[in-house]
């Protein structure tokens, strides 16, 4: 059985190809989907489709609109979801995909640096596991699939 795993979050690292390759590597039966990680065609998507729109809230909202189609269905096959919280950006759309993640009952893994857990404490409440690197990702992923342990 393949499991889907969701990685949302943070857009400016490689954090999703250390997960992929990582898991890869492992040989772990891993299917990953993610939100739209190009950010201009995030932003634009909506106007792009249905039309130019003279207020950026209209803008945003058409675009916000589309990629949550993509989001709640992906996050509704997914068996996990990950979501990865960067240093230099607030991603409160990372943080919107936790709550709705945890709303559909999914299991939930976040990753964050240290300078973030008071920010993140409801976030990590609602998490089964609370991370730091891609690696770790990985090893919960070969724990979880497989029952093992790293040698």
């Amino acid at each position: 059985m393949s499991w889907q795993v969701y990685l949302s979050g943070e857009i400016h690292t490689g954090w999703r190809e250390d997960i992929e390759n990582g898991a890869e590597k492992a040989g772990l039966d891993v299917i990953f989907t993610s939100p739209v990680t190009d950010h201009a065609a995030s932003d634009d998507c909506g106007v792009t489709i249905m039309g130019a729109e003279p207020d950026k809230y209209w803008h945003d909202h058409k675009g916000a609109m589309l990629n949550a189609v993509r989001t709640r269905t992906l996050i509704g096959r997914a068996d996990v979801v990950v979501v990865r919280f960067g240093e230099k950006y607030r991603q409160w759309n990372a943080a919107f995909d936790a709550g709705y993640a945890s709303a559909l009952g999914k299991p939930l893994i976040i990753m964050h640096g240290a300078d973030h857990q008071h920010a993140l404490k409801e976030v990590d409440a609602a998490a089964l596991a609370v991370t730091e690197s891609p690696s770790q990702i990985v090893e919960i992923l070969r724990y979880v699939i497989e029952g093992k342990l790293t040698a």
